[in-house]
């Protein structure tokens, strides 16, 4: 199958299972064969994570798809993706909000990333590498959004802090093996917390995550 009939297939599933059409448009609109390896191009519109080196994943459009939905962004939000890999999601993420932060561990990620960005024209999207001793952006806070993309072994209460009253952080929460995808809206009253569902993600390295 070639990459456009794949790529019409994968947002034919899209559409029917995620009810957020604007959601679908973004990604519709993202070329996600620009953001895994040459060898995994004939891949790109499979429904299922790709390697893109370094013991990172590029994750499956529809965990994608789900995760975006349910940050349920405007278009005024400034968003935070941690783990941004080769910059997919970032990418994405740059279509629905008015500015994004992404930070990566992976020095070769982080530089893929923002160059691919760039070259798409992602000028409201920002990469920033970051040590693994670090977890966020603190100099971009506090964000409307929060989107993790690796699994951590609890919500860290670090990321809830730089969150915005009102702001969404959406994580997969578990194991370093299985994960479920936790969405936590942060309320002056209490945090509201609702569970999405299983998943599978890398491990999220870092203080309040996991050590190595």
């Amino acid at each position: 199958m070639d990459l456009e009939a794949a790529k019409a297939q994968l947002f034919k599933h899209l559409a029917w299972e995620i009810r957020d059409a604007r959601v679908v448009d973004a990604m519709r609109q993202v070329p996600r064969e620009w953001f895994v390896p040459p060898a995994q191009r004939d891949a790109a519109y499979d429904d299922r994570p790709l390697s893109i080196g370094y013991g990172q994943t590029i994750s499956q459009p529809f965990i994608v798809a789900m995760m975006v939905e349910a940050l349920g962004l405007k278009d005024t939000d400034k968003v935070l993706e941690v783990g941004c890999g080769s910059g997919y999601v970032a990418a994405i993420l740059g279509q629905l909000a008015a500015t994004v932060v992404g930070v990566e561990i992976v020095p070769e990620l982080a530089d893929f990333a923002a160059a691919a960005l760039a070259e798409l024209g992602y000028n409201n999207v920002a990469v920033h590498l970051v040590s693994k001793s670090s977890l966020g952006y603190m100099p971009e806070a506090p964000y409307d959004a929060i989107i993790v993309s690796a699994g951590a072994p609890s919500v860290p209460p670090l990321l809830l802090a730089q969150l915005k009253w009102h702001g969404r952080l959406v994580i997969p929460v578990g194991s370093r093996w299985q994960q479920n995808l936790i969405k936590v809206t942060r309320e002056p009253e209490g945090d509201i917390v609702e569970d999405l569902g299983a998943c599978y993600f890398v491990p999220l390295l870092g203080e309040g995550a996991w050590n190595g």
